[in-house]
């Protein structure tokens, strides 16, 4: 039996590149392995906190975000809506 194995998705330039390319491509011809849900927030944010953490935490915690391509502090509020299973 032979193996398919499936595109890898291009790099796009502009969002309005990747819409047409979403429009006209069958993507069941690319791998969508990588793929990961998309978590939007629609709920206002009406609330602050501070608190102090160790520098070395705070550098810790952007370079995990950086990887994962979000701001330090959406990733803490994941982290944290991870923790007590809060949806948004």
């Amino acid at each position: 039996m032979k193996t398919i194995k499936n595109k890898p998705i291009p790099s796009f330039k502009s969002n309005q590149e990747a819409e047409e390319f979403v429009a006209k491509a069958d993507l069941s011809e690319y791998d969508l392995s990588a793929f990961q849900p998309m978590h939007f927030e629609f709920v206002e944010k009406d609330a602050s906190i501070n608190m102090r953490i160790p520098s070395s935490l705070l550098a810790a915690l952007k370079i995990k975000a950086k990887a994962k391509g979000i701001p330090y502090t959406r990733y803490i509020r994941l982290l944290i809506e991870k923790d007590i299973h809060f949806k948004t």
